[in-house]
């Protein structure tokens, strides 16, 4: 990825959301075609689940090995939380190296992501990349939403592109929870400090280079 200030960065904390929305900025099956040289999928998380957000598997890069898990932009299903730990999993007993992608807008909560388990699976995830002693890397190339993205980031070595934010909640549903009006959404979106640049700052990304 290009670091940061190679590229304009978000002047704001809104442009930063509308960047990271864009559809003309880069998604995870371009960044996996660019970085790889061949890869084989990993799908389904044992327990009948399967979701078409998360992409996993191992791929080979300059020659060596190495395993991924991707979001896609979506709202991160149970199954797909499960599929990342379990190629987690599988890479630290190979000890293969693991590349993440986050770009959520964060997990999915509908009725039925409830059903299936979405709080364990998330904590499960989180449980998989604290524990592994392969080496873990983590690209923000988007929507960082949540918890539902701070699942697969990895402490200490998580990196982030210019059109990319990491929030602990959405500006919208921030400012609906301060019960601020619509009009007050892009002035909270810069208090929650969610650009690549104040990431960096706060010591929640790790400077490129």
């Amino acid at each position: 990825p290009a670091p940061l200030g190679a590229v304009g960065l978000p002047a704001s904390g809104w442009d930063a959301v509308r960047r990271a929305r864009s559809p003309e900025r880069p998604r995870a099956q371009a960044y996996l075609d660019a970085y790889f040289t061949s890869r084989a999928a990993v799908s389904g998380d044992r327990c009948g689940g399967t979701d078409p957000g998360m992409l996993c598997g191992f791929g080979e890069h300059a020659g060596r090995t190495v395993a991924y898990a991707a979001q896609t932009g979506t709202a991160t299903r149970p199954a797909g939380y499960r599929t990342a730990a379990r190629l987690i999993r599988l890479a630290d007993r190979l000890g293969i190296p693991v590349l993440t992608l986050v770009d959520t807008p964060g997990a999915a909560n509908d009725a039925e992501a409830e059903r299936q388990g979405a709080g364990a699976a998330i904590a499960d995830l989180f449980a998989a990349v604290a524990s592994a002693r392969t080496p873990i890397t983590t690209l923000l190339i988007g929507e960082g939403g949540s918890g539902g993205a701070l699942a697969l980031a990895a402490p200490g070595a998580t990196y982030a592109t210019p059109d990319s934010y990491f929030s602990v909640i959405a500006p919208e549903l921030a400012a609906a929870i301060l019960k601020r009006g619509p009009e007050e959404v892009e002035s909270t979106a810069d208090q929650l400090r969610i650009r690549p640049q104040d990431l960096v700052e706060l010591g929640v990304v790790v400077p490129y280079g």
